[in-house]
């Protein structure tokens, strides 16, 4: 096993850096171009290799044996890593089995696999100082406007470059902290979730159709159960004709990053107010300000507070279509909870009034979740569970189980569907044995 020197990445990494900055320079006052950001890259990795050469002649030099081949290429991707990616998490975001990580401290991490293990891995950082500092790193460079992450700013939401989730917290905690939820599933479509057992066939045609059907759907479920996969996937069964707009708290979807799928795309993010409290941009405001450009339709990534009535506004006034997740324990829960989130919102809506306002937005409620069966021999799970149509309104929410968990674990239909004949005219077909 190939045993590389940390220490020696960080110099190497402070020497890259020195090199591609000096080049700038160089460049700006010849009046050229800029570097692309790929073009950097590309001249990055030719400063490497002169450093580490230096480097080896150096040790040739001392009477000591130089890195062989192997440990020469090991840090060259450290260091590369070290300025591009994410340093020292990257063979981990590289690992395509791994799922989620989570680190207490530099040397506290824990990686979940997508089998369900938990293992214990070694240190992401040489201290905790130096985990804060990759993470204002990342926070600078890697959503549409900087992040800051410090004592003043102790939260920190983002998405990586290679879709992953990342959420940290320092001052609020011990040591700082992170969670990075991967995006294993970037570019996912239903056949896919059929495929791996998260929708059955029946399931899947149903929601490829009703998303066809313009239908309004809210995905529900708890953390990391699958609801923006899920969501991806849904959202690709839209016409590429169609202009999306999505709105999200940290840029997650990454519908833009298919063009071919979708090449009418805009990504609203939120913006948090600079360290002198001005220039924020809330949910709310980019709900409101995706009507006003031309949506076919508007995504919402994940709804945590007052942008709901917004949303709910929206999909009641003719934008027919909308795709969201929500937080919830079960598929009948959801109305309650947005409600509680209605209620906190800036219009301090009566349960009363939301009740009326879902009732004529949301179409379907979609339930996914997340079940571990790997101490017990099995392996981790993600699957629909509950498929929820919304039917109108009497003093509370009037909803169905149209499809429901049956004894042996299997999704079935349920409650009859009113809109079967609708869906039918964009594919669906139903098994006909409605409960």
């Amino acid at each position: 096993m190939t045993v590389i020197d940390h220490q020696l990445i960080k110099r190497f990494r402070q020497e890259a850096g020195d090199r591609i900055a000096e080049q700038r320079r160089i460049d700006q006052a010849s009046g050229l171009a800029p570097m692309t950001g790929e073009d950097e890259r590309q001249y990055a990795r030719s400063v490497i290799a002169q450093i580490l050469e230096e480097h080896a002649r150096a040790e040739i030099n001392l009477g000591r044996t130089p890195p062989d081949a192997v440990t020469e290429e090991a840090y060259a991707a450290g260091v590369h890593a070290a300025l591009f990616g994410v340093g020292r998490l990257q063979p981990l975001l590289d690992d395509p089995d791994v799922e989620n990580i989570d680190i207490n401290g530099c040397d506290r991490v824990f990686v979940g696999y997508a089998d369900g293990r938990e293992v214990v891995a070694d240190p992401v950082a040489e201290s905790d100082e130096e985990l804060v500092e990759l993470i204002q790193v990342l926070g600078a460079y890697s959503g549409l406007s900087s992040r800051p992450f410090d004592t003043a700013n102790p939260q920190l939401d983002l998405r990586l470059p290679d879709g992953s989730r990342l959420s940290a917290v320092m001052d609020v905690t011990r040591r700082p902290a992170l969670s990075i939820r991967r995006a294993r599933m970037g570019k996912v479509f239903v056949s896919d979730l059929v495929g791996n057992g998260t929708l059955t066939q029946e399931v899947g045609s149903f929601l490829s159709a009703a998303v066809r059907a313009r239908k309004n759907v809210m995905i529900a479920g708890a953390t990391n159960a699958g609801k923006t996969t899920l969501l991806r996937a849904l959202a690709n069964e839209i016409p590429p004709a169609e202009r999306l707009i999505t709105v999200e708290r940290a840029l997650e979807l990454g519908l833009d990053q298919f063009p071919d799928l979708h090449p009418n795309v805009v990504a609203f993010e939120e913006r948090l107010a600079n360290s002198e409290g001005q220039g924020s941009i809330t949910m709310a405001e980019l709900v409101r300000r995706s009507l006003r450009m031309n949506p076919s339709r508007v995504i919402v990534g994940e709804v945590l507070g007052d942008e709901i009535v917004t949303m709910l506004n929206a999909m009641s006034q003719g934008n027919d279509g909308s795709l969201s997740t929500i937080h919830a324990n079960g598929s009948a829960e959801v109305f309650s909870r947005i409600a509680t989130y209605a209620l906190q919102a800036q219009e301090r809506l009566p349960i009363e009034a939301t009740h009326m306002l879902i009732a004529g937005s949301i179409n379907f409620v979609v339930f996914i979740e997340r079940r571990n069966g790997y101490a017990a021999g099995g392996r981790l799970s993600r699957t629909v569970t509950s498929i929820r149509e919304v039917n109108g309104m009497d003093g509370r929410v009037l909803s169905s189980e149209v499809f429901a968990e049956a004894g042996d674990g299997r999704i079935v239909p349920h409650a009859p569907l009113s809109c079967v004949e609708e869906l039918a005219a964009y594919g669906y077909r139903s098994s006909g044995s409605w409960g």
